[in-house]
């Protein structure tokens, strides 16, 4: 290779030394402003140096939507709620399916509505949620467990039934309110209305005979010594065709009330509400 060629390898092959060496400069002459001449006495950035930072991003757009707190469903915390029956189940004694049978609920009331059942509370046993309900069976007052899923979902009512065998007397409540009295007819005392706790089962129109009067509400209620009448002896709050009896105590246990009573109160007693009887 001549004097000449290795002259242009050479040449050749500066920029890219050159170019290394600029870089290094350029770098330690800045990095020397940042460091010591862009600080002044005090020692604060010169804001000759704002320039050489490197630029904030772009602020985020404002989101379409922005989701809320989660919340419950508004429902009455002071009130019942009850569910209707999905499949026939087993009602057991604890929340457990080895535990005893108490009985065994249908899809359809006797009178072939929608079976429900008024809902106690729930608790999660072995896996499985249970739920406790009032049950529609002698003796009155039986309780028992279900597994959840039997059910559906549920119904909340604020309104409370209160029937007042001494006073022979009904009164429904509403938020804890009167909002309906009159005066009722109950069973003899070789017929008994029995007392306790239970709840409006389905609601009836439309007879044949007009001893139940326009309207009929069918409870979970059960006569201790009618077993034998049809559907298993239950317990309705319904009208009559003698009013002239009321009050008094001249029914076979079910509660009666004059006719123009009961169309009253059809307007503000709902399916699912608790009845207490005392």
């Amino acid at each position: 290779m001549t004097s000449g060629q290795r002259g242009r390898v050479a040449f050749a092959a500066l920029p890219a030394v050159a170019l290394a060496a600029v870089a290094v400069t350029v770098f330690a002459v800045f990095s020397g402003r940042s460091g010591s001449a862009a600080r002044g006495p005090a020692g604060h950035a010169d804001a000759s140096a704002a320039p050489l930072a490197i630029p904030a991003l772009p602020t985020s757009p404002q989101p379409a939507f922005t989701p809320g707190r989660p919340v419950l469903l508004d429902h009455p915390t002071s009130g019942a709620r009850w569910a209707p029956v999905l499949r026939p189940v087993v009602a057991h004694r604890e929340p457990s399916a080895d535990s005893a049978a108490v009985a065994t609920l249908s899809t359809t009331t006797p009178e072939g509505t929608t079976n429900i059942v008024l809902v106690l509370r729930n608790e999660l046993s072995g896996g499985t949620l249970w739920t406790l309900v009032r049950l529609p069976v002698l003796p009155n007052g039986t309780v028992g467990w279900v597994p959840r899923s039997a059910l559906g979902g549920y119904v909340f009512v604020e309104t409370h039934l209160v029937v007042d065998r001494a006073n022979l007397l009904a009164t429904l409540y509403r938020d804890g309110h009167v909002v309906f009295r009159a005066p009722i007819g109950i069973g003899t005392p070789d017929a008994p209305t029995p007392a306790g706790e239970f709840f409006i089962r389905d609601k009836l129109t439309k007879f044949r005979s007009p001893f139940y009067g326009p309207v009929a509400f069918g409870t979970s209620a059960r006569s201790p010594v009618l077993t034998d009448w049809p559907g298993g002896g239950f317990v309705g709050v319904h009208g009559t065709n003698e009013p002239q009896l009321l009050p008094g105590r001249v029914s076979h246990g079910c509660i009666r009330l004059r006719n123009e009573d009961i169309l009253r109160l059809a307007h503000l007693l709902p399916v699912g509400t608790p009845v207490t009887i005392r």
